[in-house]
């Protein structure tokens, strides 16, 4: 990594020295398909209102600019309080209309600046930050026998985040960066940068939704990439490809579900740590039932995502029991399983993971949802997820009900036991809580192994371990 690269002086910023977990290698048109996901999050949530609008700060490379982005950048503008653009002379923005709007600032790059191999997009705004920092690999990176023959096939170090701390901190590297070629601008842009940092009266964004498109994004990315490699070269290079290519995308599609059964935790006032908690008990019923290591890591991993269904659900989800819902809301809640199985289709490798979180709500004497399933043809995963689900639920407050004592919570799915819940299953539970509340065994908060991206909203530690296999 080029040392005055703004990856490279993110890195060095931070306490840890490690950026965050999305970083990694890209193709070009994967990092084309990032920054749209994040562009449309602009467009689609678009504010006349200057005070709530992003700062938008971009480096497009040492390449010609494409008219289509130009007229994208067009639209963007209008719903941006300032967009800076850096690039060479050369690259056309200027002589477009969007290059030449009063909210629109131009920085043409030396040639012999680093920041001329880097393809980045930065958004600082009231409720939420995000960008897309990337630095192309040189040719000793590439080495010899990979260079790129085609541009779709060009790579680049990069990494994509909602962290805000981190977004701040490289909107002022690039501002700085910028600052030789325009010192009164980046005193502008550091400006406004500030008085969106300092606004403590915003409430956050939900990104749910821009997560979401990030997955289908990267899942488009990766089959065009697929289609035009085909076309161009041999089948033996094409799977040799193919098959990094998946392992890339799969860990990022990944990261972009737990965000996003992150950000539905976080939307829970009153239970803002299920998946963690849900995922931790799960897995130590597991452990007393002595599962194989593949379905505990699966159960591990359904277990934080078992809510992601609700991703785009109603704020009253979070704050109303079930009972007291309207119609249209409760057949969102009822249909919350098969919401989260279908939405974790988009990525083939979470199939067994998808399976689990459909069927969590079988019941054992066959009278559940979706598919009325009955004893063992319920996968055991789903068994277990269900039961844990539904205890871990009882002993936290919503709405009129008061939060239960784990015995009380037990109590109630004992009601259950043979009907909705496996016996055997109701009996391991219960010797947990027994157990437990003897002072023998402590419930476990979350699970053995949580993956870097839900540590790093948490507290900012570096995990002991991550989440890699189904």
């Amino acid at each position: 990594m080029h040392p005055e690269s703004t990856l490279n002086q993110l890195r060095e910023s931070l306490p840890s020295g490690e950026l965050p977990s999305s970083y990694g290698v890209y193709f070009k048109n994967t990092l084309v398909a990032l920054c749209h996901a994040l562009e449309d999050h602009i467009l689609q949530n678009c504010s006349d209102d200057p005070a709530q609008q992003p700062l938008v700060l971009v480096t497009f490379q040492q390449g010609k600019w494409y008219l289509q982005e130009a007229e994208r950048y067009l639209d963007i503008a209008r719903c941006s309080s300032h967009i800076a653009v850096a690039a060479v002379p050369d690259s056309g923005f200027a002589n477009h209309k969007a290059g030449q709007l009063d909210n629109v600032s131009l920085v043409h790059l030396n040639p012999k600046d680093s920041l001329v191999n880097e393809w980045n997009l930065v958004i600082v705004a009231p409720g939420y930050a995000s960008m897309v920092l990337c630095h192309e690999l040189s040719e000793a990176d590439y080495q010899t026998q990979n260079q790129p023959g085609e541009d779709i096939e060009r790579k680049f170090y990069g990494l994509w985040t909602f962290e805000r701390g981190q977004v701040e901190k490289t909107a002022e590297i690039l501002i700085e960066r910028m600052r030789p070629y325009n010192s009164e601008l980046a005193d502008r842009l550091l400006e406004q940068c500030q008085q969106i940092q300092s606004r403590g009266d915003v409430a956050p964004v939900d990104l749910s939704g821009v997560v979401s498109r990030v997955v289908s994004y990267l899942q488009s990315s990766q089959e065009q990439l697929v289609t035009v490699s085909r076309q161009t070269r041999e089948f033996w290079e094409l799977e040799g490809q193919a098959l990094r290519l998946n392992r890339n995308l799969a860990a990022n599609k990944l990261q972009a579900f737990l965000r996003m059964a992150q950000r539905v935790d976080e939307r829970d006032p009153a239970n803002p740590i299920a998946s963690l908690q849900v995922s931790a008990l799960s897995e130590t019923l597991g452990q007393m039932l002595d599962l194989p290591t593949i379905k505990l890591r699966r159960l591990r991993l359904a277990g934080l995502l078992f809510r992601v269904g609700l991703s785009e659900a109603p704020a009253e989800v979070f704050t109303h029991l079930s009972s007291d819902l309207k119609d249209s809301t409760k057949d969102l809640w009822r249909g919350r399983t098969i919401l989260g199985a279908q939405l974790l289709g988009a990525m083939p490798e979470l199939e067994p993971i998808a399976k689990i979180i459909r069927h969590q709500r079988e019941h054992w004497d066959g009278s559940g949802r979706p598919d009325g399933l009955q004893g063992e043809e319920i996968p055991i995963e789903a068994r277990i997820l269900g039961l844990v689900a539904r205890f871990q639920e009882l002993t936290q407050a919503r709405s009129s009900r008061s939060a239960l004592s784990l015995s009380e919570a037990l109590d109630k799915c004992q009601v259950h036991s043979g009907d909705r819940y496996e016996p055997s299953l109701v009996e391991t539970l219960g010797n947990v809580v027994r157990l437990t509340e003897m002072g023998l065994m402590q419930l476990p908060s979350q699970p053995s192994q949580v993956p870097k991206v839900w540590l790093e909203d948490m507290s900012n530690a570096e995990p002991s371990t991550s989440e890699t296999a189904l």
